[in-house]
């Protein structure tokens, strides 16, 4: 079986291995990012309906800031950003399944939602009626592949990417490593990510919808399929 390589941040890394390995494949985490805070300006809690959450992230390294919207719903990306909502002492209004735009087109009209984000995000539009206010609370952080995921990806892998930021980050360490494309697999979790990583690609699969369930059912077939097929 090709081996499975996560390059996604903790501690998101980490559940993507446990759950891999579930499904029997043979994971291997390798967090090519480290996240950090970024100062931000929070606006009055007066002047939003909702806030709108497209990471965990957003609620971990938030800071002090997130205190003043604490009485404000939360329209999640999916079930582990709703989790750490939770965990943060936020109620959860609405829990997405196919990705942060489609959460945004069921919020109603007249809502002034508040969207909390990393650096790196995708752009969004806002249905009729809906206004937006966005800041940037957190930065993902590229880093250099450690000499053991070099080692790895000399041979043939399966690699899980959850983002366009990291389709780009991988393409750079495997220019910068000289590191054959031709030999490595990627399991996208939707087009935009498969976009950024280009061609050249030993295979090149992106899941039908962005769920981590769907992402590593693609990955799994990946992995079960013998090199030269």
């Amino acid at each position: 079986m090709i081996p499975l390589v996560v390059i996604r941040p903790e501690p998101g890394c980490a559940a993507s291995v446990s759950a891999a390995r579930e499904l029997g494949l043979k994971a291997h985490g390798f967090p090519l990012f480290a996240i950090r805070a970024l100062a931000w300006e929070a606006p009055p809690a007066a002047e939003f309906g909702a806030l709108l959450v497209g990471s965990a992230n957003a609620f971990r390294h938030g800071g002090p800031g997130l205190e003043r919207y604490r009485a404000l719903p939360v329209h999640a990306v999916g079930a582990a950003t709703a989790e750490a909502g939770r965990a943060a002492g936020f109620a959860v209004a609405a829990t997405g399944s196919g990705g942060l735009q489609r959460v945004l087109d069921a919020i109603s009209p007249g809502t002034r939602l508040l969207r909390l984000a990393g650096a790196e995000r995708i752009e969004l539009s806002p249905p009729a009626g809906v206004t937006m206010t966005e800041r940037e609370v957190y930065a993902s952080e590229p880093l250099p592949a450690p000499p053991a995921l070099v080692e790895l990806l000399a041979a043939p892998a399966v690699i899980l990417l959850h983002s366009a930021q990291a389709a780009r980050h991988l393409v750079t360490e495997c220019d910068r490593l000289g590191l054959a494309r031709d030999r490595l697999r990627l399991a996208t979790i939707g087009p935009r990510v498969s976009a950024a990583a280009g061609a050249g690609w030993g295979a090149l699969a992106a899941a039908a919808n962005p769920s981590e369930s769907t992402l590593l059912a693609k990955a799994r077939d990946l992995c079960q399929t013998p090199s030269g097929r």
